[in-house]
């Protein structure tokens, strides 16, 4: 860890989650490919909102794990839109965990940039409609 001291992000989050005992890989931490889970569904919630329907994956652009999530750790994670293409949509994803309750700590623990492709009801890709604020109450 670098020491600094951490906040989190004053936007709301995307997606918050804490690991069970269940995520845990052979080494005690919780399993890269559970984060990497959770970052596709937090990348996902912007992208389908903009592309107004279905999204899918279809490239993760970059993945970073910076520090290990423990069992118990509150998940944070924060998706923005960094580019929006014809028929595709990328998003930058921020991950943080809070940790120690008696003394609390705020570690970045992944960066990542995936892309989403708007699709059809039938899996087909589409375009992106224009932008259309969503209006959130």
């Amino acid at each position: 860890m670098s020491g600094e001291l951490l906040f989190l992000p004053e936007k709301h989050a995307t997606l918050r989650v804490v690991p069970m005992p269940a995520d845990l890989n052979q080494n005690g931490d919780v399993f890269g490919g559970w984060v990497m889970a959770q970052v596709d569904v937090a990348g996902a919630i912007p992208a389908m909102r903009r592309a107004r329907g279905r999204v899918a994956t279809v490239s993760v652009n970059s993945f970073i794990f910076k520090q290990p999530i423990s069992v118990g750790d509150i998940v944070s994670l924060y998706a923005e839109i960094e580019r929006v293409g014809q028929t595709s949509i990328t998003v930058r994803v921020e991950v943080f965990a809070e940790r120690n309750y008696t003394n609390p700590v705020i570690v970045k623990v992944t960066e990542a940039e995936l892309t989403y492709v708007a699709i059809d009801a039938s899996g087909n890709k589409r375009q992106v409609p224009p932008e259309n604020p969503v209006e959130m109450e």
